[in-house]
């Protein structure tokens, strides 16, 4: 299972990593957790996720396990643990 640093919060729902990711022939720094999904910039919601995110795995070490694919936006979307419990469990507001 990949591990990474966490070096910039996109928002909510998105980081990017230090020294990038590659799967599956394709390479990236931009991360989206499964199994939650955050308000987008300008909804109510958005500032405080973007900062629990932030307050969570800034600077931090994760773990991507079950990477599932790359998005349209290319983030690698996978599910990401932060101290062995997966990030979208720190939401339960907003699980998908």
């Amino acid at each position: 299972m990949p591990e990474f640093t966490v070096n910039e919060i996109v928002d909510g729902d998105t980081f990017k990593v230090a020294g990038g990711w590659e799967w599956q022939g394709m390479t990236g720094e931009s991360v989206r957790p499964r199994g939650y999904d955050t308000p987008e910039k300008g909804e109510p919601g958005f500032e405080e996720a973007k900062q629990k995110l932030s307050d969570l795995i800034l600077n931090k070490k994760v773990d991507a396990k079950d990477i599932k694919a790359v998005d349209v936006y290319g983030r690698l979307i996978a599910d990401i643990y932060c101290e062995d419990k997966n990030l979208a469990d720190y939401f339960p507001e907003y699980k998908s």
